[in-house]
């Protein structure tokens, strides 16, 4: 199963990031999405799931959840805008996977059984970070994460 990880769009949704998310079996957006125009192109290409960022307001934002819950391909998967804002211990819960975004810092890292990953930013340039996407590989029962870099 391929899980296609997107985050911190701020309204602008990429060619390359759709092209990459192309052929994910689930789509994930971690928020700041900024504007609803993004979640039409994204959930036409699997299933979405969309969690609230601190720049998504208004009422079409009303509805979006500040976190969610997922068991994709036998792995409960935790989603959080802001990694400083999880409200539970990942491992405790039962969480294999927790994805975020917020800081526009691509990362992977596991700690305690619990793999991290922030995709980073898929939209507007922010300082010198990259622009990137990434995704979950899932494969009976394990679980593994890339990120992509669309542009330096």
């Amino acid at each position: 199963m391929r899980v296609g990880l997107i985050s911190d769009t701020h309204g602008l949704l990429r060619p390359q990031a759709l092209d990459f998310l192309r052929g994910s079996d689930h789509v994930i957006h971690a928020g700041d999405i900024t504007g609803p125009e993004i979640l039409a192109p994204l959930a036409a290409l699997a299933p979405l799931t969309v969690v609230r960022g601190n720049n998504d307001r208004g009422a079409w934002a009303a509805e979006l959840p500040h976190s969610a819950t997922l068991r994709l391909g036998g792995i409960a998967v935790y989603i959080i805008h802001d990694i400083k804002e999880l409200p539970l211990d990942p491992r405790a819960a039962g969480m294999r996977v927790v994805v975020s975004g917020h800081s526009h810092k691509p990362a992977s890292y596991e700690r305690d059984g619990v793999l991290f990953v922030n995709p980073g930013s898929a939209g507007r340039r922010r300082f010198t970070l990259p622009i990137s996407v990434g995704e979950l590989l899932i494969d009976g029962g394990q679980v593994t994460a890339r990120l992509i870099t669309l542009a330096e």
